[in-house]
Parts: C-alpha cells; sequence; structure tokens
C-alpha cells in the first residue's frame, strides 16, 4: 500500500469521526431548538443539553485534523481548494464561530432564550450544508482554469441538481444520526416522553435518508458517469449499508436495543461513507488533482501518518473516558450531578 493510500485513508477515518460525532451535536441543537420554540423544552432540553455539555467542545478536534492533515499530505490541495473554496469556507468559518458563541450564552447566559437557541439550531442545518459543497465542487464541472488559476463557476454549482440532492442529503443525514443516538441517550436516562419524540423524530427521516441517497447516485450518473460506474463496481457496500439502515429502523420501530441500533447506524454510515471514497478514487478535484499529484515528501508523509495514527489513539480514548465518565454515568445521566 502506497503512502498516499494510506494518508488519504487515515485522513477519511478522521473525516468519518466528525461526520458522526459532529452530526449528533448539529441535530442535537436543532432538536433543541424546535423544542423551545414549540413550548416543549421541558420534554427534550434537559436530555439534549446533558448531551451538549460535555461534548460539544471536542466536536471539532477531528476537524481540525482533517484540515491540516489534507494540506500537509497534499500541498497541492492548498492551491486549487484554497482558491475555489474561499467564500463557502469562510461561511462555514463564520457558522463555526456563531455556534460556538451562541452556545455559550445559552448554556452560561440566559438560558432557555429563543433567539440564542434558533441561532444554535440554525447552524447546525447550514453548517453541514455548507461544507457538504466541497464534495459537489470535487465532483468536477463546476472549476475552470483562467490563466492558471482555478475559478469557481457560481452560476453552475447552484444550479445543479447535484449540489442541492447533497445538500439534502447532509441535512436529512445530521438529523437522522442525531436522533437515533439521542433515541438510545433518552432512554438512558429513563425519559419515555422525551424518548418517544426522539423516536418519532428516527422514522420520520429514515426513508428520506435513502431517498436523498438515492438522488445523490441518480444525479451522478448524468454529472460524472465515472465515479457513478465505480459506484456500481462497488455495490455491496451500499448493499450492506442499506441492510443496517433496515435492521436499525426496525430495531427502532420495535422499540427493542437503541443501544445496538446506534452501532448499526454507524456500521451503515462508515460502509457508505468508505464506499463513496474509494469509489472516487484517486481524484480530489475532478479531474485537476488525485492523490498522487503533489504528494508530500516520503519523510514527510511518514511523519504525518506516524502523527495522526498516534493522535487517533489519543483521541478515540479520550473520547470514550469523556463518554464513560460524564455522559453515560449513571448520576450525570438521570440529572443527579452535573
Amino acid at each position: 500500500m502506497s503512502l498516499e493510500i494510506i494518508g488519504i485513508t487515515v485522513l477519511w477515518l478522521f473525516l468519518f469521526f466528525y461526520i458522526i460525532v459532529g452530526s449528533i451535536d448539529f441535530g442535537a441543537g436543532v432538536f433543541n431548538a424546535h423544542s423551545i420554540i414549540n413550548g416543549k423544552q421541558h420534554v427534550l432540553s434537559k436530555v439534549i443539553q446533558r448531551y451538549l455539555s460535555p461534548v460539544w467542545e471536542v466536536t471539532n478536534v477531528f476537524f481540525v485534523f482533517f484540515f491540516v492533515g489534507i494540506i500537509g499530505f497534499f500541498p497541492d490541495s492548498a492551491f486549487l481548494f484554497g482558491s475555489v473554496l474561499l467564500v463557502p469556507a469562510s461561511i462555514s468559518i463564520i457558522l463555526l464561530a456563531l455556534r460556538g458563541s451562541y452556545y455559550a450564552f445559552e448554556s452560561y447566559g440566559s438560558q432557555g432564550h429563543r433567539g440564542y437557541a434558533f441561532m444554535y439550531g440554525a447552524t447546525g442545518i447550514l453548517i453541514p450544508a455548507s461544507l457538504s459543497v466541497v464534495l459537489t465542487i470535487s465532483e468536477g464541472g463546476f472549476v475552470y482554469m483562467d490563466d492558471g488559476q482555478p475559478v469557481l463557476s457560481y452560476e453552475l454549482l447552484f444550479t445543479s441538481p447535484l449540489t442541492w440532492a447533497i445538500v439534502v442529503l447532509s441535512i436529512v443525514a445530521v438529523l437522522y444520526i442525531s436522533s437515533v443516538f439521542l433515541t438510545w441517550y433518552a432512554s438512558k436516562t429513563e425519559d419515555q416522553e422525551a424518548t418517544g419524540i426522539m423516536r418519532k423524530y428516527v422514522l420520520i427521516w429514515a426513508v428520506p435518508l435513502i431517498v436523498a441517497a438515492g438522488g445523490i447516485i441518480f444525479e451522478l450518473q448524468n454529472h460524472n458517469s465515472a465515479h457513478f460506474d465505480s459506484i456500481l463496481n462497488l455495490w455491496w457496500m451500499f448493499a450492506l449499508s442499506f441492510v443496517l439502515w433496515a435492521v436499525t429502523l426496525w430495531l427502532i420501530w420495535n422499540k427493542r436495543k437503541y443501544g445496538l441500533a446506534v452501532w448499526l447506524m454507524i456500521g451503515q454510515f462508515a460502509f457508505a461513507f468508505f464506499g463513496y471514497g474509494i469509489s472516487h478514487y484517486p481524484y480530489l478535484l475532478y479531474p485537476y488533482l488525485t492523490i498522487y499529484d503533489g504528494f508530500t515528501n516520503e519523510a514527510m508523509a511518514i511523519s504525518l501518518i506516524v502523527v495522526f495514527i498516534l493522535g487517533m489513539m489519543l483521541l478515540l480514548p479520550s473520547l470514550y473516558l469523556l463518554l464513560r465518565l460524564f455522559l453515560f454515568d449513571p448520576k450525570y445521566v438521570k440529572g443527579k450531578r452535573e
């Protein structure tokens, strides 16, 4: 296995963990805002705040690792993506800053403030939507070279059905992932009313998730036939993802083993996410940049791989301890310890 493949695999793994942990966080903010606006904060807000309080600070660590790694492993990507994503990336950074600020105001200021809660919930939808644009751009057809400089055509980008298919999937996936996890967490708190509400959210977003995913594959057939053919060659990964989705939905529908449903959901997205990544190989930005173009020197690559593996070995146990000592602590779960 080449250093290029090892490098992109490590980065893809970090991005996957960010998508899972970040989606739970983003979706929790949306559900919290929805409950406050509808006057049901007495049911959901306590459960959601118990989750957000110890976790929100570490969510973006995985994203920072990925961002630093993509520049470190593939320096040429800084030139192409830096120019093309100047506006989308700036919007995402502003939204992330707003999210952190409004969370602080909501948690340490006037709790239950509708304005803070709405802004926090809105960023939970807008951030994944803005970040998902990167996947659309990577499919090609939106960037052209002008005197050697990459230029993004916003007209083509925002009028493309593929763009909106990916945006819709990113939002629906956030709500689905978060609702599955929070159903489990609410059941841990023994709050039957909150568990029932979160379970309904899972059932609401489960089918739109599959429809949105199918919509992307359909649009790829017309937009990037090479990627579409690669996806068909990896049909078994997406088939396994669908099976795991079906079993997860069956467990939620029958109110059984919510913890197992969460792990099956993670497996579902792992097969789909890595299937998508493998089918996109070797391109970072079609057709201008592959993982072999402008890859860093061997010594730097080995150093980065070692550092990132060590970082993963540090982050995952830390996240586990955070969940074990705080999030799933019997007293904390039931609100007996802050």
